[in-house]
C-alpha cells in the first residue's frame, strides 16, 4: 500500500463511494430520460420498473410510485459504488474507463437475473436490450471516472500493465481506433450528402438488433447508432491488433509485410459478407464503391500510423527489399 493510500481513512472512502454511486444513478436517470423523450414518451421508463417493482402492472402509474423506484434506483447504485470504492482501496487497484465497462457488462447480466427473479418479467427485453446495456456501461464509466477523478494516484493501472511492454497491443488499440473513427467519419459525410445523416450505422443496427429486412424497418435512433458503433469499433481494435501483430514480426520477417495486404482483401471480403449475412437490402443503397473507399481509407491511415510508429521496420525493408527476401 503506498503512503497516500495509507494516508486515505475509511471514512473517505465510504463518502467517495457514495457520490460515486450518485452520479452513475443519475448517469443511467438521464440516459433513460433521453432515450424515453426521443420516442414521445417521458418517464416512460421509470414508469415501467416502478409497475413492476410493486406488482401494480395495467394501473396508472403515480408520481408517488415513481419516486419510490427513484429512490430504489439511487440506493441500488450507491450500494454499487460503496462496494467498488471499498474493493479498490483494498486491492490496490486504479479506477479506470476499463474497469467501467467491466463493471457496466457485469451490471447488465445482474440486471437480467434479477428481474426475472424478483418481478417474473425479463425487463432487458421489455425496455430493449441495447439500451439497457447502453446505460450500465455509461453508468459503469461514470462511477469509475470518478472514483478515479477523487482518487490518490495508485501504483499501478490496469491499462498500464496492458499496454506498458506491449507494443501489439498499444499499438493495435490506437490504429484500430483510428480506421474506426476514419470509417465512421466517411460514411457520416456520404450519409449527411444524401441527406440522411447515421443512415448508415442506423441501418446496420436495426438489422442487427432489431431483425430490420428492408428500408422500411430501417429506426435511426440513438439505441441502433450507438449499439452498432460499440460493435464497429470493437472489430476495428481486433484487425487492429491482428495488422499490429503483423507488423512487429515483419521487422524481423520482411516478407509478412504481405501478410498486411491479405488482411486488407480479407478484411474487404469479410464485411462484404457480413452485409450480406445481416443486411442484404444494404447491398444496394450503400453501393459497394462506398464500402470499398471506407475501407481502404482505413488501410492508408491504420497502415501510416503503424508505419510511421515502426521506424525500423522502414529500416529492415530499405536494407532488405521484398523481392530480395522472398
Amino acid at each position: 500500500m503506498t503512503e497516500a493510500e495509507r494516508s486515505t481513512p475509511l471514512s473517505g472512502t465510504i463518502v467517495r463511494g457514495v457520490i460515486a454511486g450518485i452520479v452513475a444513478a443519475t448517469a443511467m436517470a438521464l440516459w433513460f430520460l433521453v432515450i424515453d423523450a426521443s420516442q414521445a414518451t417521458p418517464f416512460r421508463t421509470p414508469a415501467f420498473l416502478a409497475n413492476e417493482l410493486l406488482g401494480t402492472n395495467g394501473i396508472q402509474p403515480t408520481v408517488g410510485s415513481i419516486f419510490l423506484y427513484t429512490v430504489v434506483h439511487y440506493a441500488a447504485w450507491i450500494i454499487v459504488g460503496l462496494l467498488i470504492s471499498w474493493m479498490l482501496r483494498a486491492i490496490h487497484t486504479a479506477p479506470t474507463v476499463l474497469l467501467g465497462i467491466v463493471v457496466g457488462f457485469l451490471l447488465f447480466d445482474i440486471v437480467f437475473y434479477t428481474s426475472v427473479a424478483v418481478t417474473g418479467v425479463d425487463v432487458i427485453s421489455a425496455l430493449g436490450w441495447p439500451e439497457v446495456l447502453a446505460g450500465n456501461l455509461l453508468a459503469g464509466v461514470s462511477l469509475m471516472g470518478f472514483l478515479h477523478l477523487t482518487g490518490a494516484t495508485p501504483p499501478v493501472t490496469w491499462w498500464s500493465a496492458l499496454v506498458e511492454g506491449n507494443l501489439i497491443v498499444r499499438d493495435g488499440i490506437v490504429s484500430g481506433l483510428i480506421g474506426a473513427v476514419v470509417v465512421a467519419a466517411w460514411f457520416l459525410l456520404f450519409d449527411a450528402f444524401r441527406g440522411s445523416p447515421f443512415l448508415t450505422p442506423g441501418a446496420l443496427g436495426s438489422a442487427l438488433f432489431l431483425g430490420a429486412r428492408d428500408m422500411s424497418a430501417v429506426q435511426v435512433d440513438v439505441a441502433t447508432v450507438l449499439g452498432y458503433s460499440i460493435l464497429h469499433v470493437a472489430a476495428f481494435c481486433v484487425a487492429g491488433f491482428i495488422a499490429a501483430a503483423f507488423v512487429v514480426e515483419a521487422e524481423r520477417h520482411p516478407p509478412l509485410i504481405l501478410g498486411a495486404v491479405l488482411l486488407f482483401v480479407a478484411f474487404e471480403a469479410f464485411f462484404m459478407g457480413f452485409l450480406a449475412m445481416v443486411a442484404e437490402f444494404l447491398l444496394g443503397p450503400l453501393a459497394w464503391w462506398t464500402i470499398a473507399v471506407g475501407n481502404a481509407l482505413a488501410t492508408l491511415s491504420m497502415g501510416y500510423y503503424l508505419w510511421a510508429r515502426h521506424p525500423r521496420l522502414q529500416e529492415v525493408l530499405r536494407s532488405n527489399p521484398l523481392d530480395q527476401t522472398v
